[in-house]
């Protein structure tokens, strides 16, 4: 997936900043890893919503807000995957999911505004021992999500 990613980045011309560090089990300890602050982390969630996964991005520093998203979609139930959807749909481990839709994977992809309004972000990729920090706006041009307000402190 790692390289995956670069690929990504490298075919756009974007400048990216690749941290090699220990397995990292929390939002903390990535950003601790990679000596970035904790809000600058973009967590990943893959989210059942209804009866289809999509993929959430929001600041590691904050929680998604699931009364906002089942608003947003109209939605009756929503509910995060389970380890074990989440390895058929991404072949990943919870934690290492970049925050990337189409085309590393197919899911629809969200991002809130606490992303947005930072200059850098910082995710694993692919593992828990890989992480990529780049710009938002590039990330933004080139993941081209849909962007809405879901988070909460």
């Amino acid at each position: 997936m790692l390289d995956k990613i670069k690929s990504l980045l490298d075919a756009q011309g974007v400048e990216y900043r690749e941290v090699h560090h220990a397995p990292t089990r929390t939002s903390e300890e990535a950003a601790d890893a990679r000596g970035e602050d904790l809000s600058i982390g973009g967590k990943a969630l893959v989210v059942k919503i209804d009866d289809s996964f999509r993929l959430f991005v929001l600041s590691a520093s904050k929680r998604i807000d699931s009364a906002k998203v089942k608003r947003y979609f109209r939605a009756k139930k929503i509910r995060f995957a389970t380890e074990q959807e989440l390895g058929v749909l991404t072949d990943l481990v919870p934690g290492s999911v970049p925050p990337f839709g189409k085309p590393l994977f197919a899911l629809e992809l969200y991002v809130d505004r606490t992303i947005v309004n930072n200059e850098k972000i910082a995710f694993n990729a692919g593992s828990l021992t890989d992480s990529i920090i780049m710009r938002v706006k590039d990330y933004v041009r080139i993941a081209k999500p849909e962007i809405f307000d879901f988070s909460k402190s």
